[in-house]
């Protein structure tokens, strides 16, 4: 049985199953790919969140909104999962619910790019920086040139 989710976006509530945009960690060949997403995705391909910022954090990096592009892949869960999944991320990005006081991300409903001719775009969930987080960010913060986290590894390591 899967769970539908629904969450109060702007224009309306949002009843569905989304795929999820991830542009830090959760990447393919970061560690918590394999930790979190690993038997849990049905697929998984690059896109890009438009008209937002991408700042370095402490391990892991934060999305804000911005007049800049973000890169990342879009996952879509495995039948059978998008609960366990979604209570999975929502754990890890320290989402306790919309506009919570203790939140490290909020989870919103974002258009993200498929790259490609003809692609077009998708709705789908992104966990961006909480309002307390994006306001250091935006005064201290180092912006990630381009959009694009790397840790620095080598591919495989």
């Amino acid at each position: 049985m899967t769970a539908a989710v629904t969450t109060s976006v702007p224009g309306g509530p949002v009843t569905a199953e989304l795929p999820f945009f991830v542009y830090g960690t959760l990447l393919p060949g970061e560690p918590n790919h394999d930790l979190f997403l690993r038997g849990r995705t049905a697929g998984e391909r690059p896109a890009v969140l438009p008209r937002a910022l991408l700042y370095d954090g402490p391990g892991y990096p934060y999305a804000i909104e911005g007049h800049g592009r973000v890169h990342g892949t879009l996952l879509v869960a495995a039948p059978g999962v998008y609960g366990e999944l979604l209570g999975l991320l929502d754990h890890l990005e320290e989402f306790l619910g919309p506009g919570h006081p203790r939140n490290l991300y909020e989870r919103v409903v974002r258009e993200v790019e498929l790259p490609g001719p003809g692609e077009g775009s998708v709705r789908a969930w992104v966990y961006l920086a909480a309002t307390a987080v994006t306001r250091s960010l935006r005064t201290g913060g180092v912006l990630i040139p381009e959009g694009r986290w790397v840790t620095g590894r080598a591919p495989g390591d």
